[in-house]
């Protein structure tokens, strides 16, 4: 459930900070995968949306948006192809490339079309997942160009920011990846329109703002769009990076204590409630204090999950809540949640006050 004055609050919040910084937001949808919500920040003033998948862009651009970004070094085989032209038929899609490999293959596949998609070349800014090295960014731009398509810039996704202090740090090698890669396609002669990074734990932050003085210089920010998706709702993992408080958190599971589980004299309490890793997912960093938080009960902690069984370790000397109570669960990782969940209820001042669909969900290709 959705509490839609947080949400809006969250939303309009954002639009403020990085319209401050003079920067594009352009928030990453498949977290909550929701047309009222994309609809509300299109409104707050974002340029357009970023998605995972092409599935995701169909939904979001026969909705009316026409400004996405698939932010995702996809391979592009001749029935994809097929899908972004029809795609760049009305909207401005632009997708991620991280390899000559890939750009000539979508280029081929494209045929005719490929100069009608415009392309950003992944960086790695220290996630060490998807991305090149900033130096071998031209290499992967002169190729795309050869391709056909249409080289717009450089992004980046700082992942490594989810974890406890690292957010700064992050900022700092995503701002510098971001400054090279650019850089180096202009040096290449590339026109270069679109610098794009962020994360939710990042998105507040400035590199320039640090005690390092080989780093605070008098210098703007390298980037010209930030992409933070989880700042909608709020979820566990932010909680505990620090990246926002209780009252920020928008999305909450509303579960129900099903089961008491006897523990021995002096062991804390331990209860089951209805939701388990079907609703809530299973990400658990390594760092993280369990499977999700009670919004309500900070001082509780979810030890285990199942499918359909979530086990919460209560704190010794209180009363376990009675079966059939309803407590508030905030998930991990709140991207997963509302990927499994068909819709959402929503509330205002404790009350039921609609639902909206998840439009975009399972569209996973």
């Amino acid at each position: 459930m959705i509490d839609v004055d947080i949400l809006d609050r969250n939303i309009a919040r954002m639009a403020a900070a990085t319209q401050a910084r003079g920067l594009r937001l352009r928030p990453h949808a498949k977290t909550h995968k929701v047309l009222e919500i994309a609809e509300r920040q299109l409104a707050a003033g974002a340029v357009g949306l970023t998605v995972a998948t092409i599935g995701e862009a169909e939904v979001f651009a026969k909705a009316g948006v026409r400004d996405i970004f698939i932010a995702y070094p996809l391979w592009v085989t001749a029935p994809q192809a097929a899908r972004l032209r029809a795609l760049a038929e009305a909207n401005s899609i632009t997708v991620g490339v991280d390899s000559a490999e890939s750009a000539s293959f979508m280029g081929r596949n494209l045929g005719a079309g490929a100069g009608r998609i415009a392309v950003l070349v992944e960086l790695d800014s220290g996630h060490h997942r998807s991305g090149v090295r900033p130096e071998d960014a031209a290499a992967v731009a002169r190729a795309a160009a050869d391709a056909g398509l249409d080289v717009a810039g450089v992004f980046t996704f700082p992942g490594h920011s989810y974890a406890p202090g690292m957010p700064m740090a992050a900022v700092r090698q995503e701002d510098e990846a971001l400054r090279r890669g650019a850089d180096e396609l202009a040096a290449a002669g590339f026109t270069v329109r679109t610098i794009s990074g962020g994360s939710t734990p990042t998105a507040s932050l400035d590199p320039t703002d640090s005690l390092d003085p080989a780093y605070s210089r008098d210098r703007a920010t390298a980037g010209t769009e930030l992409r933070p998706g989880v700042y909608v709702f709020g979820d566990a993992q932010q909680f505990e990076l620090g990246r926002c408080e209780p009252a920020d958190i928008a999305l909450t599971v509303a579960s129900t204590v099903v089961s008491h589980h006897r523990t021995a004299a002096g062991e804390p309490g331990r209860f089951i409630i209805d939701a388990g890793s079907k609703v809530l997912g299973s990400d658990r960093p390594a760092w993280a204090s369990g499977y999700g938080r009670l919004l309500d009960h900070p001082d509780a902690r979810i030890t285990a999950l199942s499918e359909h069984h979530a086990t919460v370790e209560w704190p010794q000397g209180l009363a376990l809540p009675d079966r059939g109570e309803l407590l508030r669960v905030v998930p991990n990782h709140v991207c997963l949640t509302m990927n499994l969940v068909d819709e959402v209820s929503l509330v205002r001042e404790g009350a039921l006050a609609g639902r909206w669909a998840v439009a975009a969900r399972g569209r996973n290709s």
